[in-house]
């Protein structure tokens, strides 16, 4: 049986180094970093994360204010109400939380955000910078999916590395990411053929398609870190890609949906509205 990665430990160390950074400008008289967070709609799983990260917010002691918009909102809506964020000198940060409902033009709205405050890395120019190497806002998902493996202790240089999912939110930044840390990747998606073949062979298998227990042990190298990213709600619970029961058999390293991924994807995107402020 394998290791399960808990992301909620892994992500206290970062934590901590929030805490410390709040405790510094509030023992020095400064301001503590404030993050905007704008949900549209009323998508199970968007709507468990926001929450989370108030929540969390809260606890390390961010200032956090949550824009709710419904689905019959027209676009100039938000994009009238980021242009007010982008020139509030009290916030720091702004997240948009995708995916938007399908009536949007999601990337028409995201391009709205100042890249300076764009903490969650989904702007052209920050993305940009990111592909090409520059300094930049690392997307907060891929990060701490990064951060979780390297908790196991197992060297990504010369891993083969499989991503199923080619999103710009998480499968091409995490294989951009996979490729900077010197491993060798294949990204998969609907179109790929054989694909159980191609991710059995996989030393690392990140699983981000939003399809819940689609990816069984038959995907699974023996011994793989695997890295469930999916967060789909299924009766009031929030279920993930990966089979975890028949998968932890086989896997040395695998993430619980939830606990996992999720931990750190709230923590990666305080650190950066901290990186923000500074």
């Amino acid at each position: 049986m394998g290791n399960i990665i808990q992301g909620k430990l892994v992500a206290e160390n970062f934590r901590n180094q929030i805490k410390d950074f709040i405790k510094y400008r509030n023992d020095n008289n400064l301001n503590v970093p404030s993050l905007a967070i704008i949900l549209v709609g009323s998508d199970g799983g968007s709507q468990y994360y926001v929450r989370n990260a108030k929540k969390l917010c809260d606890n390390l002691g961010i200032n956090c204010e949550i824009l709710n918009f419904d689905e019959d909102k027209s676009e100039i809506d938000i994009i009238n109400a980021i242009e007010v964020l982008n020139n509030r000198e009290d916030i720091q940060g702004i997240m948009l939380q995708l995916p938007l409902p399908d009536n949007f033009d999601e990337k028409k709205i995201v391009s709205t955000i100042n890249e300076k405050k764009d903490v969650d890395g989904l702007t052209d120019i920050n993305i940009g910078k990111f592909y090409s190497g520059e300094k930049s806002f690392v997307p907060c998902t891929p990060k701490g999916i990064i951060e979780l493996i390297k908790s196991t202790g197992e060297d990504i240089s010369g891993k083969n590395a499989v991503v199923i999912g080619r999103s710009n939110i998480v499968g091409k930044p995490v294989a951009q990411l996979l490729l900077n840390n010197n491993a060798t990747v294949t990204i998969c998606h609907s179109k790929t053929k054989n694909l159980k073949e191609v991710c059995s062979n996989a030393d690392i298998l990140i699983c981000a398609i939003g399809r819940p227990d689609f990816v069984d042990e038959s995907f699974i190298k023996k011994g793989a870190i695997v890295i469930d990213v999916g967060t789909t709600m299924i009766e009031g619970k929030l279920k993930g890609d990966v089979k975890f029961e028949s998968a932890i058999q086989k896997a040395g390293f695998l993430t619980p949906v939830p606990g996992g991924v999720g931990a750190m994807t709230t923590t990666m995107l305080l650190m950066n509205t901290c990186e923000a402020l500074k």
